[in-house]
């Protein structure tokens, strides 16, 4: 069990931690990604936020996009039909992974 107290104090924490990071903007190119991501079959309908996380990503250019989400994002399993798609929109993929991935020794 939980307290409301802890979970506001999450919620702080979380967004103190990524305030300082700039904010990438849900575009149009996003959405038509995301939705090709979901229509196409790599991504379930019902994850249909982990597709325009993914798709955000990928219009924005960013290399890594990490993920403790193993069921719809860093699933290997999925990984090549979503980096398929994303190429062949005109994006490069970002490598989708934990933390743990991509952390150095």
């Amino acid at each position: 069990m939980s307290s409301e107290l802890v979970l506001e104090e999450a919620s702080r924490k979380r967004i103190t931690a990524i305030e300082k990071f700039p904010i990438l903007e849900i575009s149009d190119p996003s959405v038509t990604l995301a939705e090709q991501l979901v229509s196409e079959g790599p991504i379930q309908e019902e994850a249909a936020a982990d597709a325009l996380h993914i798709a955000v990503a990928a219009v924005n250019g960013v290399d890594y996009l990490l993920t403790w989400n193993c069921k719809h994002l860093a699933n290997a399993a999925l990984r090549q039909r979503i980096e398929m798609l994303i190429e062949g929109a005109g994006y490069a993929c970002p490598l989708i992974c934990t933390p743990e991935e991509l952390m150095e020794e």
